[in-house]
């Protein structure tokens, strides 16, 4: 009996270092992580213009009060030649280090931006898209389920694909991409 009272306190000996090195190094990731990442926002739309584009604006903003730079900035129709042309470029400039797109991720017959950005990422995030849905479900309740957020690497760089609609590019940028952006480019650069 004693044998086994020394084990299971022995076991607890081991286990709360290590649990306490993870939150520990969790931490330190992002410490180390760079503040400053350049990126290049496309928003996909058949009817806004520049003017009319405040998801778009919305995005830099908020990328640019957190420190980070707008290298490049994009309205295209949403149409996949002209979409994927777009990420192309963006993945060939050294300058590009994340991609943000916003619009085309409905269900509509003109939405085609997910089956894009889709068929181009080489390694897919899919806990941003569950978690956006979810932070969404919260906020406006089932009609969640018809959003196709996604994100992923393409060509080394990191790729958000976030709905138009304001409330929605606030949540995805405030929730999950500004709190983890210079964390991704990290992992990136290993």
């Amino acid at each position: 009996m004693a044998k086994r009272g020394h084990s299971s306190h022995t076991h607890r000996e081991r286990i709360t270092p290590n649990t306490r090195s993870s939150t520990r190094t969790h931490q330190e990731h992002k410490e180390h992580a760079p503040h400053r990442v350049s990126c290049m926002v496309i928003t996909c739309s058949d009817t806004r213009t520049s003017a009319t584009d405040t998801s778009g604006q919305l995005i830099m903003r908020l990328l640019k009060d957190q420190g980070h730079e707008v290298v490049a900035y994009h309205l295209v129709k949403d149409d996949p030649v002209s979409i994927k042309a777009l990420l192309e470029t963006g993945a060939g400039n050294d300058a590009v280090q994340a991609i943000i797109i916003n619009g085309g991720t409905g269900i509509s017959k003109r939405d085609s931006t997910f089956e894009t950005v889709s068929a181009l990422l080489e390694k897919r995030l899919d806990g941003f898209g569950e978690l956006f849905r979810y932070l969404s479900y919260k906020d406006i309740g089932s009609s969640a389920i018809m959003s196709r957020a996604t994100a992923g690497v393409y060509r080394g760089r990191i790729l958000f694909s976030l709905p138009g609609s304001e409330g929605a590019v606030r949540l995805a940028m405030t929730r999950l991409i500004l709190p983890e952006l210079g964390h991704i480019m990290d992992q990136l650069s290993k």
